[in-house]
């Protein structure tokens, strides 16, 4: 059995938003395209409170984009961004919801980062989307949504690695690109755990 995983196609990481991904709005008519092709959808939703730690503006002195060692982990530090209850967190009016059957939210303990819409950053609590999925009998997932190089591809990684056949499509999803590079070395990384990158006519022609 196939699954869409939507990955934080929310308000604050689309343009005008908090933490906007360039060209991040382009990519929901072509997940919304997708949609009706699969029997399962889930979605994943950042979700901070306030007082997260990676935010830059909770740290004396820090700017977005300063890397800091939070709880023995290194965290990139962001803009305050999806906050639980807040426009910014909810998902973009455009996204076609009807058959998403579950919401998995990550990123509530502020004294962790949660890229991944699995685990948090150190694999130290899980979402239960795995164990869901698993409970659905699904073995192939296919992620799309924001962004490529950070929620996407620890994803999709944590995906292959609990035992899905896992892939990524890649014109439904756009990129941060803190630095030059970043899209197409979060692809390599993705390809090189035996994940596959494909565009999505070539998902779409297959029948699925």
């Amino acid at each position: 059995m196939k699954a869409l995983i939507i990955t934080d196609i929310q308000n604050d990481f689309c343009p005008r938003g908090a933490l906007a991904v360039n060209e991040g709005d382009q990519i929901i008519p072509v997940v919304n395209n997708l949609i009706p092709h699969f029997n399962l959808i889930v979605a994943v939703q950042d979700w901070h409170p306030a007082n997260h730690g990676s935010f830059a503006a909770n740290h004396p002195n820090q700017q977005p984009g300063n890397i800091i060692d939070l709880n023995g982990l290194q965290q990139v530090l962001w803009p305050i961004h999806c906050v639980q209850g807040s426009q910014g967190a909810e998902y973009v009016a455009t996204l076609n919801k009807d058959k998403i059957e579950r919401v998995f939210q990550k990123g509530q303990d502020p004294s962790i980062d949660s890229y991944s819409g699995f685990f948090d950053n150190g694999r130290r609590n899980s979402t239960g989307m795995g164990e869901y999925l698993k409970e659905k009998g699904v073995t192939e997932t296919y992620v799309v949504g924001l962004a490529t190089d950070y929620c996407v591809k620890y994803t999709a990684l944590d995906s292959q690695d609990i035992g899905f056949s896992t892939t990524v499509i890649e014109d439904a999803c756009r990129g941060v690109e803190q630095n030059p590079g970043d899209i197409e070395r979060a692809l390599e990384e993705m390809r090189g755990k035996g994940i596959n990158v494909i565009q999505s006519p070539e998902l779409l022609n297959t029948g699925l």
